[in-house]
């Protein structure tokens, strides 16, 4: 269901790769201990303030055999954009993952007074 009826509410939304290291052996692949990778993303428009920001992940390519073990978060949420931050830690293999996300917030508004 889609019903909003307010010109202040918006809603972005998209799907990011984050990484894809079993084909080169990268370090989320063939490495060990904690690991991080980082992708930073553009809302469409800008919001009034920092929306929500929900995740999920709509790939994930392990090894089997290992634990899983990830965390996948957003951070440093602004008006533009965001990064989908994903670690991985001992000895679980990642080969691929994809971040779905979708953002809701304020919008600015063509009556808005600017009374600075």
């Amino acid at each position: 269901m889609q019903r909003i009826e307010s010109p202040r509410i918006g809603v972005d939304q998209g799907d990011i790769e984050i990484f894809s290291e079993f084909e080169d052996g990268g370090t989320m692949w063939a490495g060990a201990g904690p690991r991080e990778r980082r992708q930073r993303v553009q809302f469409s428009e800008p919001f009034n303030q920092p929306p929500v920001v929900h995740l999920s992940c709509s790939l994930v390519d392990m090894a089997a055999g290992t634990a899983y073990r990830a965390e996948l978060v957003a951070e440093h949420i602004t008006e533009e954009g965001f990064e989908v931050v994903f670690r991985s830690w001992n000895d679980t293999r990642v080969a691929r993952i994809r971040a779905a996300w979708m953002s809701i917030g304020n919008l600015s508004y063509a009556d808005d007074w600017d009374v600075t």
